[in-house]
């Protein structure tokens, strides 16, 4: 729906169709006194025209007209904006002409000479009507992902935390920064505050600051008037007039250039924009949520970010823990994305066997949530029986020795921010991974290895076999089955996650 704004308040745009000039500057004067937006067209062949390229609220046209008159107009006009209600004029009533303008999806049919109060009254309905039915479109596509937050399932203290901040965020106008690695259900939040704010009932606009070419950003962002650039052939309404009053989600927002940073920040600073090519300012009510998977204050170091606009929208920060912190919501996400694809492709299967679910457990997932979603999808495809075992999962999975070991000090420091640290397991994966390479730069000699890391021969033999690294090659070849027989699962995280399994089984 096509919205312009006047100090503030939404017009609606109404097109008049008439041969008869006269006519045309009547409807203006009468609809511009009531606060409508008016576009004239002199035919049908000029009101086509106009349809193409534009959208309107209300077409107002005379039925009688050369070449094509109002009742083909009208079924033109439902095949390109099938919603758009129609007032059928005209001073030759007859009841036939009535009942097709009517059967054709004609909101109403005015008979010359009406009253002015009379018209104005159709024009109201006609327009409180769409008004209504756009709105019933828009949150029912919404609200289709109002409780969609699978990746926000959880009932670890680090989710518990993430709930109770979206729901004291919701109450308030202030704008928000939502951090986080790329998986962690970003948007989703974003979803969740703004779905139990008092802005629910309005548009949720999101932008992908990064997927946007350079030179488009602008007028996706603000719009644009017609000609104000080459192949601007029409106006266009910005993202911002569209999230009017709602909440408009910027994700990726450290990839946004440094020259829309500062528009960006005139917004946030003004409430009001310029459409390009335009000088009449456009005032807008808009919570701003971004998203960014990136350091933003390292950023604003590097001098990639600007401090004033991080600043402006980091006043409430939402940092999301990656997945391999809270392993013990790994079995209640597998079981929910279980269902859902079984669902999804009509296959019998009903259960994570606990072999495989200590293997879905165990492993990290830099990919997130998103990537345990691909896994359960992968194994409902692949698995044949009722139970997805073991061999459905991945090989990287099943072996999680191929998977990246990199645990740094920024790692660490994360865990800590966000309230969940397991110092034993990350001290055992330094030990673990220091281990593996020494092995490696030595060809797999112990002594080697021992000398190379500063420890004794005894000692190296103790920790290799507490982390069964002296295991992995005879596993290997004794099976999956053998695999399965040695894997003991350590850390207290896991533990917690599998004890969690078996109560809730």
């Amino acid at each position: 729906m096509e919205l312009l704004l006047n100090q503030g308040e939404w017009r609606m745009r109404i097109l008049v169709v008439d041969d008869e000039l006269s006519v045309r500057e009547f409807f203006e004067i009468l609809l511009k006194k009531e606060g409508y937006d008016v576009v004239l067209a002199k035919d049908g062949r000029d009101a086509l025209q106009y349809l193409k390229n534009e959208e309107f609220d209300l077409v107002i046209t005379d039925l009688n007209m050369k070449d094509i008159d109002g009742m083909k107009l009208l079924k033109d006009t439902k095949l390109l904006q099938s919603s758009v209600p129609f007032i059928m004029v005209t001073a030759f009533a007859t009841t036939d002409s009535a009942v097709e303008a009517m059967k054709e999806g004609a909101f109403d049919y005015v008979s010359k000479p009406f009253k002015i109060d009379e018209i104005k009254l159709t024009i109201k309905k006609a327009l409180d009507t769409k008004k209504l039915a756009s709105e019933n479109k828009i949150l029912k596509s919404e609200l289709q992902n109002k409780y969609n937050f699978s990746n926000l399932l959880g009932e670890s203290p680090a989710m518990q935390r993430i709930y109770d901040l979206i729901r004291k965020t919701s109450a308030t106008r202030t704008n928000v920064l939502i951090s986080g690695e790329s998986g962690t259900g970003k948007e989703l939040v974003a979803r969740a505050i703004h779905f139990n704010s008092s802005r629910k009932d309005r548009h949720f606009v999101t932008v992908n600051c990064g997927a946007i070419p350079e030179n488009l950003i602008e007028s996706e962002l603000f719009g644009h008037v017609k000609g104000s650039f080459t192949g601007a052939v029409a106006s266009k309404q910005g993202l911002f007039e569209v999230a009017h009053r709602g909440t408009i989600f910027l994700d990726e927002i450290g990839e946004l250039p440094l020259q829309m940073q500062v528009k960006l920040l005139r917004v946030i600073q003004e409430r009001s924009f310029l459409r390009i090519g335009s000088t009449d300012t456009i005032d807008v009510d808009v919570r701003i949520i971004a998203a960014t998977n990136k350091d933003l204050a390292e950023e604003v170091r590097n001098k990639n970010f600007r401090e004033d606009l991080f600043y402006r929208l980091n006043v409430i920060q939402v940092k999301l823990p990656p997945l391999r912190h809270r392993k013990e919501d790994i079995p209640l996400l597998s079981e929910h994305f279980l269902r859902k694809y079984a669902t999804e492709t009509g296959k019998n299967v009903r259960n994570i066997s606990l072999k495989a679910m200590e293997r879905l457990i165990a492993y990290d997932y830099y990919g997130n949530v998103r990537e345990l979603e691909n896994i359960i999808e992968r194994s409902v495809a692949l698995e044949a029986g009722q139970e997805i075992q073991p061999e459905s999962l991945p090989g990287n999975v099943l072996h999680p020795k191929s998977q990246r070991e990199e645990f740094s000090v920024q790692e660490a420091r994360t865990q800590l921010e966000v309230g969940n640290v397991a110092l034993d397991r990350l001290m055992d994966a330094f030990e673990k991974d220091l281990l593996l390479k020494a092995l490696d730069k030595t060809r797999g000699s112990r002594t080697k290895a021992a000398k190379l890391l500063g420890i004794s021969c005894r000692s190296i033999r103790y920790r290799l076999k507490k982390h069964k690294i002296g295991e992995i090659d005879e596993m290997r070849e004794a099976g999956l089955e053998s695999l399965d027989e040695h894997t003991e699962q350590s850390g207290s995280v896991v533990a917690d996650a599998l004890d969690f399994m078996r109560r809730s089984s």
